[in-house]
């Protein structure tokens, strides 16, 4: 991702350790908040023109009697009805009693759909408005005989409101009702009247331009960005950093959500912020480590008896382990030798025979193509066993041993003698194995040290030229060790290309290769020519992928040895080329960047059950905010808040009386104020676009999630509300759309 991504220069020394943390965040079980009972006080002692204020928020839903000061009711706007089969009857669950069951909890239903602010499930609507009533101490048989002041979208749908008026008149019988933008009512509620209103909600932010106190609703715009989205990509960019371990059910959305509450907030410098967001320095301040639940493995105590057995049956093992492989090794050479001779042998008979007839059946019969075949075939031969003659095969015994029962014919030995005559024969065999090795070792220690007085001379005559080329060799061996790597990794994923290649190869042996011992009549004429070329024979190479055949370990321990060579050369003769650039020291975690993105600045232990269950939230907490400025980050194809916010003082305000005076009271509401540093950073962004002399003032409502309702039950409660609110009689007599306008609507 290009936010991750920036050049690393790498230190000089090491970096210090790391305190362990001491910080980490669990995360809580979704809220149940118990809703206070059934109070008919206000209903029966209160006046009857006292309205019922409901802020039916998408995120939340408010309600209380427009004399209170705070709504009594809050909770989100969900509803779980099913039958209870312990009760045989139908239950209902309302706002945040869905989390006190599970099954209510995994029934629950919002009244919105999924992203957006537009009421679509009636049912749920009407099960809200039961519960409300209810609460409230509103008798439900006689209907709901107060005025209701009911709060809605920047620009709801008409025929949404049609359907909660009708439900409003005719399922509660409510005497009259009005409807309110949220953001105005919290704008009105904070003393604004000429600004501009930016109201992050939960599916969408709006931005409207006031003059006194009147809203220019034609001039306003939208984006489609909100809280609940920033919930949504928080929960991507987690399973894109930690796949598998967010799974379904593990963490719920609820939780992100407080994550994005009590982690994110806004960055004055977006871009320098992110640049040091994973420096080392401060990291363990910026990084929050969030610990899901795990069950740690239990660990038995062993005694000091105990463990000093255990590493003794260890090192024991060990040492058994190296005498096993150094005997299979010297077998292997032994075998290696024996087909090289084979190899040779049939060589000098090819050169002998006097015919071509004669010297293609002896290609034949060794199941070669050409003689050029031949010679390849021994020269790899040769080639590995000098390699494996280099190995740890030891030094021959300065006492030459004797094998007296070697030249005693069979017939005359009896079956003890026969069995020591086997085993002499064996270590006859090694014993020349090893004097060979000896040999070859000599030779190729000679070899060495001419090649590395060449290469001396050529370092002297050229060093440009030298180091041009171990800068090559450098590139071109790390490269080989990346697609090795590579390759491995693949072929442990079952769902890899190379796997999938590897299994259709297998699937198409076992197709074309009949299981039966004898070969059917006529079958030789459906031959396909496999193994004609000697390409063909490389298919069982490569379904024995993943194997650690002797060829695989030689030429691991090829690169990794021309690896260590070529640095060793780069370091001592290179001066561009530092401690810091070996692949040691690129494998270092305290300098990887990756390790400081997933794992933060501690050492991970992938066998901790506690370690491999936690997040590291870093660079998320300022580039989940970030999106509201910068839309194209979540792949949102709009502008972002300052984009609208200068075409509409530059284009749609142009050349209007309160053009200046807009930007003087720029106003926050919504869930999305409540991102620290969000009202500096617009401010500073406004300051960007505006002229030098222009004043700018941005400021936050007091209570940017509350407000909107206290603003519409201060409303209710004023001489201007009777005009706005629409009679049953009017509803019936006018039709189904007819709606009051007033300054606080749409």
């Amino acid at each position: 991702m290009p936010h991750y991504v920036y050049d690393i220069k790498p230190p000089a020394e090491p970096k210090p350790a790391k305190q362990p943390p001491t910080r980490i965040y669990t995360l809580s079980e979704p809220p149940y908040r118990r809703q206070p009972p059934r109070d008919g006080t206000q209903y029966h002692n209160g006046a009857p023109d006292t309205a019922i204020v409901i802020d039916n928020g998408s995120s939340a839903v408010r309600a209380g009697w427009q004399t209170d000061g705070d709504p009594r009711l809050q909770f989100p706007p969900l509803m779980a009805r099913y039958n209870e089969r312990k009760l045989s009857r139908k239950v209902c669950y309302v706002g945040s009693e869905v989390y006190l069951d599970g099954t209510a909890r995994g029934q629950a239903k919002s009244a919105y759909e999924p992203g957006s602010n537009i009421v679509n499930n009636w049912d749920v609507q009407e099960g809200i408005f039961d519960y409300i009533f209810v609460k409230l101490g509103i008798d439900g048989d006689a209907g709901v005989d107060r005025p209701v002041v009911l709060t809605e979208p920047l620009g709801n749908l008409p025929y949404a409101r049609k359907v909660m008026s009708e439900m409003m008149y005719e399922l509660y019988s409510v005497p009259k009702v009005a409807y309110g933008v949220d953001c105005l009512f919290s704008y009105d509620f904070n003393g604004g009247r000429t600004g501009l209103v930016v109201s992050g909600g939960n599916t969408s932010t709006n931005l409207i331009p006031v003059v006194d106190g009147q809203p220019l609703v034609a001039f306003a715009s939208r984006l489609d960005w909100g809280r609940s989205h920033c919930v949504e990509y928080l929960q991507q960019l987690l399973k894109a950093k930690y796949p598998g371990l967010l799974a379904q059910g593990k963490v719920t959305d609820t939780q992100i959500e407080d994550l994005v509450r009590d982690h994110c907030y806004v960055s004055r410098d977006y871009a320098n912020d992110m640049l040091r967001m994973l420096d080392w320095t401060g990291l363990e301040d910026r990084d929050m480590i969030v610990q899901l639940p795990f069950q740690e493995k239990e660990v038995v105590a062993k005694t000091e008896e105990e463990l000093r057995l255990a590493e003794e049956r260890r090192v024991e093992n060990a040492r058994r382990l190296r005498e096993q492989a150094a005997k299979m090794r010297l077998d292997r050479l032994i075998r290696k030798e024996q087909e090289l001779e084979y190899l040779k042998q049939l060589q000098r008979q090819i050169s002998e025979a006097s015919t071509k007839k004669e010297k293609h059946a002896l290609l034949e019969d060794g199941e070669f193509k050409d003689e050029n075949q031949l010679d390849r075939r021994i020269k790899e031969s040769e080639k590995s066993i000098r390699k494996q003659r280099n190995k740890d095969v030891g030094d021959v015994e300065d006492e030459v041993p004797t094998y007296p029962l070697l030249d005693i014919p069979d017939d005359q030995l009896d079956e003890e003698e026969l069995k020591q005559k086997r085993q002499q024969r064996l270590l006859k065999s090694n014993h020349e194995a090893r004097a060979r090795a000896k040999a070859e070792k000599a030779a190729e220690k000679e070899r060495q040290a001419e090649i590395q007085r060449k290469d001396d001379e050529r370092r002297e005559a050229d060093l440009d030229g030298w180091l041009d080329e171990r800068r090559a060799a450098y590139q071109t061996t790390l490269q080989r060790i990346k697609e090795r790597d590579r390759l491995k990794a693949d072929l442990g994923n079952r769902k890899s290309q190379a796997s999938q290649m590897r299994m259709k190869q297998i699937a198409t042996l076992a197709s074309d290769n009949p299981l039966g011992r004898k070969r059917r009549r006529g079958q030789d004429k459906n031959d396909d020519g496999f193994g004609a070329d000697d390409a063909d024979w490389m298919v069982y190479r490569d379904i024995q992928a993943g194997r650690n055949d002797d060829d695989e370990e030689d030429e691991e321990e090829d690169l990794d040895g021309q690896i260590q060579t070529l640095e060793a050369q780069l370091l001592q003769y290179d001066p561009h080329f530092t401690e810091q650039s070996t692949q040691r020291a690129q494998k270092d975690w305290t300098k990887s960047l990756v390790h400081s993105f997933l794992r933060g600045p501690w050492p991970f232990d992938a066998n901790s059950a506690r370690e491999a269950n936690q997040m590291h939230i870093n660079v998320e907490r300022i580039r989940v905010p970030e999106v509201i400025f910068q839309p194209n980050m979540a792949g949102v194809d709009q502008a972002g808040i300052v984009e609208i916010a200068d075409d509409l003082l530059r284009t749609r305000l142009d050349g209007h009386a309160a053009q200046a005076a807009v930007v003087q009271d720029v106003f926050l509401t919504g869930g999305y104020a409540l991102f620290a540093g969000l009202s500096q950073r617009l401010a500073q962004e406004l300051r960007a676009i505006c002229p030098a002399e222009q004043p700018i003032h941005v400021r936050s409502a007091r209570d940017p999630l509350l407000d909107a309702w206290r603003g519409a039950a201060a409303w209710a409660g004023r001489d201007e509300s009777r005009r706005a609110f629409v009679t049953r009689q009017e509803w019936m007599e006018k039709g189904q759309e007819y709606l009051c306008e007033h300054r606080l609507g749409t």
